[in-house]
């Protein structure tokens, strides 16, 4: 099998051939922000405008310099080559490409990032005027003060508020939590629920007769709920809205996120727990997240109390 998919490999591939790479990128994928992320990258329209080009790693250097010349983010030129290497591979293993052209393809070098990039965090008193923002007298007021408490309290990404469930919400050794949730890249994890962030819950539940299914849902223009959850866009809405109310410029609910860690740990947060609590798979991430480094120089370790007296 493998030798007649490399007879029949070729080196300028179709748009039929492209496409069908595209969906196994896509269907081998299990986050919904990966494949958003690779599905917009726009090589697959660049390649087929270009006169018949080969499919080999000077042309993808090619596609990187023209990104360059556009001034895009290093990090988003860099997602984009991922795309184009995932391609490749998949391209090869069904025999649409050579495995040395891919191979070739998946060494071009990404682009250069200078410096580190900060995050956006709030402060506490920041924190405390956004959830406090929305009004708690009306049905969308509670709605949209649980939302905030959840994100800002509890770390979520906007795409796991959004499948939040009330049965996800339980007790666990005496303490509420999010239970089984499922995150980015399909990892399971479980969510402690401060009991302010539950307090907001409530209300909103109680008000809306929320008791089952999608925990958070649409409210029409009479104030009403209707359907059965509410989209990304809502949430991004809602973040943008009230942070603008109480005076504070660019901030996206992934914001919120980094805000959750970095309280958690200025108040003494275990790095260890933060990261399992954002559902990290790496602790570097999680560093990123608090923006912070390792410290060599007064290291953590050099004071712990075995040391012999100087």
């Amino acid at each position: 099998m493998k030798t007649r998919n490399r007879k029949h490999a070729k080196t300028i591939l179709r748009l039929a051939d492209l496409e069908h790479a595209k969906s196994a990128v896509l269907n081998s994928l299990a986050s919904p922000e990966s494949r958003r992320s690779y599905e917009f990258a726009n090589f697959v329209e660049w390649y087929c405008s270009e006169p018949r080009l080969a499919l080999n790693r000077i042309v993808v250097t090619r596609y990187r310099m023209q990104l360059e010349q556009f001034r895009l983010a290093p990090s988003t030129i860099n997602q984009r080559l991922a795309a184009v290497r995932r391609l490749a591979y998949e391209a090869s293993d069904a025999g649409l490409l050579s495995p040395e052209l891919a191979a070739g393809i998946r060494r071009v070098k990404g682009a250069k990032q200078l410096g580190v990039r900060l995050g956006n965090w709030l402060t506490a008193d920041e924190g405390r005027a956004l959830v406090n923002a929305p009004t708690s007298e009306t049905l969308r007021g509670k709605r949209d003060r649980a939302i905030l408490a959840v994100l800002l309290g509890c770390g979520l990404r906007r795409s796991e508020l959004v499948h939040l469930s009330v049965e996800h919400l339980q007790r666990r050794e005496d303490h509420w939590a999010l239970v089984d949730l499922v995150g980015k890249g399909g990892h399971i994890r479980t969510i402690p629920v401060p009991q302010w962030v539950k307090t907001r819950i409530d209300e909103w539940t109680q008000a809306s007769g929320t008791t089952s299914g999608r925990l958070f849902r649409s409210i029409n223009k009479n104030g009403i709920v209707w359907g059965e959850g509410l989209t990304e866009k809502v949430v991004w809405y809602v973040v943008k809205n009230f942070a603008k109310t109480v005076g504070i410029e660019k901030v996206a609910p992934h914001d919120l996120r980094r805000t959750c860690a970095r309280l958690c740990h200025v108040s003494g947060g275990e790095l260890e727990q933060i990261q399992f609590l954002l559902g990290h798979v790496s602790v570097q991430t999680t560093e990123r997240y608090l923006g912070c480094k390792q410290k060599i120089r007064d290291a953590v370790n050099d004071r712990i109390g075995i040391e012999p007296p100087e």
